[in-house]
C-alpha cells in the first residue's frame, strides 16, 4: 500500500469538491480545477477529507500520484502557485501587453510568447517576471518555457533564471 496514498487529503473551509464517477472537481477563490481519475482508483469524501481508494492491487503506482494531484488542486484553488523569474543582462528586458509577453534577450528581434488563459504573468521593473495561477503544473510549465528562451549561461551569468537559482560560474579563457 502506498504510504502517500493512505493519507487523507484535508478540505479547508471555502473549498468545494464535487466527485462524479471518475471526475473530481475542486473550486475555490483562485478558480476551478478538475482531474480525471485513472481506472482502478476512486475517491470518497468523508466529512472534510478526501480518501483515495484502490479497487485492486493492479494500480499501485497511481495511488500516491492521485493523492498528490488532489492535494495540489486544493492548494491551487485556495492560495495558488507562483514562480518568479529574474532576467539579467545588459539590454535584457520583458514587457507584457494583454496575453503577449515580449522578451528582449539579445536576439535580432524580440521573442513573443502567448500566455495561456489559465496563467497570469506580470512584469515588474522590466527584469522580474512573476507567473501565477491555480494549476501547479501549468505555472511550472509556463515558467520553464520562458526560462528556456535564454537560460542563464555560466560565463557572464546573462539570461533568464528562477528567483533563487544559483548559476555555477566558469572561468573564461585567459590570454597569455
Amino acid at each position: 500500500m502506498s504510504r502517500i496514498g493512505k493519507k487523507p487529503v484535508a478540505i479547508p473551509s471555502g473549498i468545494s469538491v464535487a466527485i462524479s464517477g471518475a471526475q473530481v472537481e475542486t473550486s475555490g477563490p483562485k478558480g476551478k480545477l478538475a482531474i480525471k481519475l485513472p481506472a482502478g482508483i476512486s475517491v470518497q469524501q468523508s466529512g472534510s477529507e478526501l480518501v483515495i481508494v484502490r479497487v485492486d492491487d493492479t494500480k499501485k503506482a497511481f495511488h500516491g500520484l492521485v493523492r498528490s494531484l488532489l492535494q495540489n488542486m486544493i492548494i491551487g484553488v485556495q492560495t495558488g502557485y507562483t514562480k518568479e523569474l529574474d532576467i539579467q543582462g545588459v539590454g535584457f528586458r520583458a514587457a507584457i501587453s494583454g496575453r503577449k509577453l515580449s522578451l528582449s534577450l539579445g536576439f535580432a528581434s524580440p521573442i513573443e510568447y502567448s500566455v495561456p488563459e489559465t496563467v497570469q504573468v506580470t512584469v515588474t521593473n522590466s527584469t522580474a517576471v512573476v507567473v501565477t495561477g491555480a494549476d501547479k503544473q501549468q505555472v511550472g510549465e509556463v515558467a520553464a518555457r520562458i526560462r528556456a528562451f535564454y537560460p542563464a549561461e555560466p560565463y557572464k551569468g546573462k539570461g533568464v533564471r528562477y528567483k533563487n537559482e544559483k548559476v555555477r560560474r566558469k572561468v573564461g579563457k585567459t590570454v597569455s
